[in-house]
């Protein structure tokens, strides 16, 4: 069976095209075994380009545990760059992932680089835990912590491992975000993703929860904003309109680069 490598800002995955549903998708340790760094692959996750009734496309992901999970947001990215690169759309497309329908296209940064934007859900709710703290949902669940210690310096694993699996959430998981303000609309981030059970390079559902909660965190006047963010992989951006009760958003676009890496056969 061949697969593809893709990457967006360092978050890596295994894209395979499984539109004739050949690949075992209910065997996760397989999956698990893929995606391990130093038995198979490597990735961070695993993506099946599926199709639908209706022929459109499917995009269903598992984790590096090798169990199905909720939105992965660099992975829509990538596996929208995997649909152009294969020729199956030229710029733009449609595509359901298990938060509901996302719609993708090819842009160009500001140095004019190739990025792939994607539409993310809508957020209605952002839940305020602490001063500097924040819950929500962005396609997967996300605590996000403001800190002013630099996110370079601190003990990411050890800290986000003691909201991860502390009562609130050890059941269900959850992602863990911290943070740093270098101005309204600049963040500096670093992960830990549940599934993963680790740090990793960048995560665009964490970077569009965090370019919210600093939203909220900043008291931003209602309106489109757009937020850079700096993250161990690179740089993204998000592009949201904050609503006038300040606490719910849409016209949600996570911008970053998406790119192929290598193409193999297992």
């Amino acid at each position: 069976m061949e697969f593809y490598k893709y990457q967006g800002t360092g978050n890596d995955f295994i894209i395979i095209d499984d539109r004739q549903r050949q690949f075992p998708a209910e065997n996760k340790a397989y999956i698990e075994q893929l995606c391990n760094r130093r038995f198979g692959i490597g990735s961070d996750g695993l993506i099946l380009l599926q199709t639908q009734v209706d022929g459109s496309f499917y995009m269903c992901y598992f984790n590096s545990d090798g169990a199905e999970s909720s939105m992965c947001g660099n992975g829509g990215r990538c596996f929208a760059q995997f649909i152009f690169d294969m020729g199956l759309a030229e710029s733009e497309i449609r595509f359901t992932a298990i938060d509901g329908l996302h719609q993708a296209h090819v842009m160009h940064s500001k140095l004019g680089e190739s990025w792939i934007a994607l539409e993310m859900i809508p957020v209605n709710e952002v839940k305020i835990i602490g001063d500097e703290k924040f819950e929500l949902n962005t396609g997967s669940p996300h605590y996000v912590a403001f800190i002013e210690e630099s996110v370079s310096e601190i003990p990411l694993i050890s800290l986000a491992k003691t909201i991860r699996y502390n009562e609130t959430y050890a059941q269900q998981g959850i992602n863990v975000n911290f943070v740093n303000m270098q101005g309204l609309h600049n963040l500096c981030m670093r992960t830990y993703e549940r599934g993963v059970e680790d740090e990793t390079y960048s995560c665009g559902t964490g970077a569009t929860a965090a370019a919210l909660s600093a939203a909220i965190f900043a008291n931003l006047p209602a309106g489109k904003h757009t937020t850079h963010i700096a993250v161990p992989g690179g740089d993204l951006a998000i592009q949201f309109t904050l609503n006038t009760n300040k606490s719910a958003f849409s016209d949600i676009w996570l911008m970053g680069p998406a790119q192929f890496v290598f193409k193999g056969h297992f």
